[in-house]
């Protein structure tokens, strides 16, 4: 029997972007061209602030001063979290060397970006877990300078507790922007930063344009479209909290997919009567974002088996997948794609974007098929390095010599060429083809 939807989504992330490609190229052309002036005056324009740009010691201070202790405390412990979690992740990259054959040896080196660019969303919501995920994965990371920046309320700035995440995860700039232009300062160097290798970080359609405009020129984590979430749940799970989890990503945004798939006509059916209800006691903004998302982008998908579960969620391959059914071991090892796993109803989706310690910078749009989320690895090249004996490079010189000239490229057959006839002047070689 094929998967039944029992709710169909009116609308997917892919056919609700707006073009604003031309707007955001505009935008870095004149930045570019016109450097701190150019971005100052999108700052004014579009954030209302005029204030520092960059954020000096004194106003780091006093806004962490603003901050409760309390706040302070659970900031500190996501921190440590997300700095424990990195610190392991970056134990698995190693240098390494091994001698590929008598007298040749190749190995791998790990290094860090010069620079980094994390970019902090501070609009509708004040993002402080994206400062701890970005900034304490760069530093872990042994990045060489990390720029946190977020956009600042008109005469007040950035939020007080974005300021203190960033400094004390580790930033060595606070950047007080937002938008394309904040980007193109990081990307260009503005205001005595150092132009950044690689840009990380959420944001909305027109920091992810920017982002994807500028790859190439710089590297970035990823190309982001709006947060989903999907849950495979079987006749075990609790429909309160199921309908609870789904609710409470819905509210991320209007366009943000979440999915139910499920092997339970009857879980299924509370929980789409259940959903609306929990959206209606939500305060007004998070409502109007919760409704919009459930109505127009939601499904429920009613399958037969935990295979077709399985197989539906993997050709999904959401940023978020939470397991609330029986043997989470066969789970763990059946699913292929998805940006992160939460296994269990003890953890949720919000653990892992506040406080748990893997890393809420994650692959969206189906883009965990081909990628994970952000990591300590983004930040760091995986570079190689080989050394010879003249004994030990005498059969890779042969070799090369013969497949460069079969591909037709004559100059690198004679740099091979070259070292055998000084090396072992005594000895004829057959290197043609």
């Amino acid at each position: 029997m094929p998967v039944d939807y029992v709710k169909k989504a009116a609308r997917t992330s892919s056919s609700d972007v707006t073009d604003v490609r031309a707007t955001v190229q505009e935008m870095l052309d004149e930045i570019e061209a016109n450097g701190e002036d150019a971005a100052r005056e999108y700052a004014k324009k579009l954030d209302k602030y005029t204030g520092n740009m960059i954020l000096t010691d004194e106003e780091i201070a006093q806004a962490c001063d603003k901050v409760s202790d309390r706040l302070k405390s659970d900031i500190q412990f996501a921190h440590d979290n997300v700095k424990r979690f990195a610190e392991v992740q970056k134990d698995t990259l190693r240098d390494t060397e091994v001698e590929i054959v008598p007298g040749l040896i190749a190995g791998q080196k790990t290094i860090p970006c010069r620079a980094a660019g994390c970019y902090v969303p501070g609009g509708r919501y004040s993002h402080i877990a994206s400062a701890i995920m970005t900034v304490t994965t760069a530093k872990v990371a042994d990045v060489g300078h990390i720029v946190a920046c977020s956009p600042p309320r008109p005469d007040t700035g950035i939020a007080p507790a974005i300021v203190y995440a960033a400094h004390i995860a580790g930033a060595d700039t606070i950047l007080a922007m937002g938008g394309v232009q904040a980007v193109a300062s990081m990307a260009f160097g503005l205001f005595g930063l150092p132009k950044s290798d690689i840009l990380v970080g959420p944001g909305n359609q027109y920091v992810a344009e920017a982002k994807r405009i500028l790859f190439g020129r710089v590297g970035i984590d990823m190309f982001a479209g709006p947060t989903d979430s999907l849950i495979l749940a079987d006749e075990t799970a609790d429909a309160e909290i199921v309908a609870a989890d789904l609710v409470g990503q819905a509210e991320h945004g209007y366009n943000s997919p979440v999915w139910l798939v499920t092997n339970d006509r009857s879980l299924a059916e509370t929980v789409m009567k259940r959903v609306p209800q929990l959206i209606d006691d939500l305060p007004d903004t998070n409502k109007t974002n919760a409704a919009a998302a459930w109505a127009d982008y939601a499904e429920v998908i009613v399958c037969d088996t935990r295979e077709e579960m399985a197989q539906t969620s993997d050709d999904t391959a959401p940023e978020h997948l939470t397991v609330q059914a029986n043997d989470l071991d066969w789970w763990l090892s059946r699913l292929s794609c998805y940006g992160s796993l939460f296994l269990g109803e003890e953890t949720t989706v919000a653990y892992g974007d506040k406080a748990s310690g893997p890393n809420h910078v994650l692959p969206t749009s189906g883009a965990a098929k081909y990628t994970g989320g952000l990591s300590v690895h983004k930040y760091m090249k995986v570079v190689t390095w080989q050394r010879a004996t003249r004994e030990g490079a005498k059969s890779v010189a042969e070799a090369t010599a013969r497949i460069s000239r079969l591909e037709g490229m004559e100059g690198h057959a004679r740099t091979a060429d070259i070292r055998l006839k000084k090396y072992f002047p005594d000895e004829k070689f057959d290197l043609s083809v």
